[in-house]
């Protein structure tokens, strides 16, 4: 930092701006050996010549602190002006380009000789040049939007410290703000004093996992050294709108996609108790053993929130694991307003819950929350002496890497926490709020306005608003295959219009015998109600012509 000021004061001071535009390197080299002595002829060569840096010049090349600062304040300066870019509405959320095209308008290609670290800034500004603006305002592609500076900061930490999660004698901050975390996020779902367990991992998905996982194992732990063949067949439950990954960790696990058995849902996409224990009942009587049961709390597409309460019971009539996947509707519980929607998710045996999406924690950051303290070392520890003695000087059981099924685990803790401290509960409280707020802003906007019609009546549980957008010409169609056929190639054309224009993206897909339709999502905090008028007259603009 000394000699960033040092140099910086050396510039304003000999006032050559010629030097900059003609040769930075040796404006470099000039303010440095003014300044800074014979650190500037080490980086920049005797003399003045122009001298190309590469890789070989950084840290921990001897002298190579000069060098390194520089480098790094260029790669932070490129990505400050990304950052303001992407919050400015005037810019465009994507540049698109086809995949074809994208390849031969720069070179990816890797080489065997090093380039100059010149070179390497161009290839950061052209990823960031053609990168998906996931911050803009009118970004509502994904569940995961927005950009946190409190959590990019974070993420910066933590990329510097560079560290692995297994043991707490190499992350002992981390390790313990794991903990202070998870027994937080335990608190609040509403487990006596926060007990129990947990574990951060790579998504979503492998949060499903590991829930799967451990329902298993609490009923048949034997499969750890057995395998599936020691097993009868055995039956997990869903819904019909619930998350892909549950029957993707089964496929994984060995128990198989048919294994898990589909529960229909009502017309808001709940989950209809009744027939999940007619399932129930059916499977054990075909010689299922049924043992997992996930309820979601707010489903991809819909946003709907499962009747948990409900589903608790069954559960423990029949002696099933509960698993809640709140991958998306799960931060509900930091709103007073709204965790109303998660009644019931105190009786669960597990918790899937992305801080990364409705928290705008950066990617990645989601968490697996366990009721009984102990089950997952249980189920996943080897003992590896190499990483987990157990004559440390410390107390192991901070060392937490033998309760993971990975063994290097990436620190996603610092950036949730480091917001934590920043926001309070209150922030994340009104942050989540006003999301809600906006989505039913859109609701009400729309419901009754010619071109649109809705997937389905009443206001959204989540920030998910699902609609249709009819062109003047389909809207005097008679219902028939035909108008489905016709309304079917409406939001792709849109959306790929969008995304050419580069002024807005909004995701759309089909949903059982419904043709495609329009899934609105805001997890954005920058989003606001003028971004939604945006989005509807955008999307009549676009469409009109259909």
């Amino acid at each position: 930092v000394a000699y960033k000021y040092i140099i910086m004061h050396a510039y304003v001071y000999s006032n050559r701006n010629v030097y900059l535009s003609l040769c930075p390197a040796r404006a470099w080299y000039q303010a440095a050996q003014r300044f800074t002595g014979d650190i500037g002829s080490k980086l920049y060569g005797v003399q003045g010549h122009c001298v190309m840096i590469g890789f070989a010049d950084l840290l921990p090349m001897t002298d190579g602190d000069l060098a390194t600062m520089t480098f790094l304040q260029d790669v932070v300066d490129i990505m400050l002006g990304y950052i303001v870019k992407s919050f400015d509405r005037s810019t465009k959320v994507i540049d698109f380009q086809y995949p074809n095209e994208l390849l031969q308008m720069n070179n990816w290609e890797l080489s065997d000789e090093p380039e100059t670290l010149d070179d390497v800034l161009v290839n950061c500004r052209a990823t960031l040049e053609y990168a998906v603006k996931t911050a803009h305002p009118r970004y509502f592609n994904q569940l995961s939007t927005g950009l946190d500076m409190v959590g990019l900061a974070a993420d910066w930490l933590t990329s510097t410290a560079n560290t692995n999660m297994f043991t707490y004698e190499v992350a002992p901050v981390f390790v313990l703000l794991e903990y202070v975390t998870l027994k937080k996020m335990r608190e609040i779902i509403g487990w006596q004093d926060g007990h129990g367990d947990g574990i951060f991992s790579p998504g979503g998905a492998i949060s499903n996992m590991y829930a799967m996982l451990l329902a298993r194992f609490k009923m048949f732990p034997e499969v750890k050294e057995r395998g599936m063949a020691s097993l009868p067949r055995l039956a997990a439950f869903t819904s019909e709108h619930s998350h892909f990954s549950i029957k993707k960790g089964a496929a994984a696990l060995g128990i198989g996609t048919e294994s898990v058995i589909c529960v229909k849902v009502d017309e808001r996409g709940k989950m209809i108790p009744s027939d999940l224990e007619r399932r129930i009942v059916d499977a054990k009587q075909r010689g299922l053993v049924p043992f997992f049961v996930s309820a979601t709390a707010g489903t991809t597409v819909y946003g709907a929130f499962d009747p948990l309460i409900a589903i608790a019971d069954i559960c423990r009539k029949h002696g099933v694991w509960m698993h809640v996947d709140g991958a998306w509707g799960g931060s509900l519980l930091m709103s007073r307003k709204h965790r109303w929607k998660l009644n019931g998710v105190e009786r669960a045996n597990s918790m899937t819950w992305n801080p990364h999406k409705m928290m705008s924690v950066p990617l990645q950051c989601s968490a697996l929350l366990v009721r009984e303290e102990g089950l997952m070392q249980k189920c996943n520890q080897m003992q590896a002496s190499y990483l987990f003695q157990e004559d440390k000087q410390y107390d192991v059981s901070y060392d937490t890497g033998d309760k993971a099924i990975q063994c290097g685990r990436h620190v996603d803790i610092f950036k949730l926490w480091l917001m934590w401290r920043a926001k309070g509960t209150v922030g994340f409280e009104a942050q989540i709020d006003k999301c809600l707020e906006l989505s039913e802003y859109l609701y009400d906007k729309i419901k009754d306005r010619e071109g649109y019609e809705m997937v389905f009546n009443g206001k959204p549980q989540h920030t998910n608003v699902c609609f249709w957008y009819l062109p003047p010409a389909i809207r005097c169609m008679e219902d028939g295959e035909e108008r489905r056929r016709r309304l079917h190639k409406v939001a792709p054309i849109i959306k790929a219009r969008m995304m050419e224009y580069g002024t807005t993206m909004v995701s759309y897909q089909p949903q059982g015998n419904k043709v495609n339709f329009f899934r609105m999502v805001i997890s954005n905090p920058a989003a606001t109600f003028e971004d939604i008028n945006f989005l509807i007259e955008e999307i009549e603009r676009l469409g009109q012509d259909l």
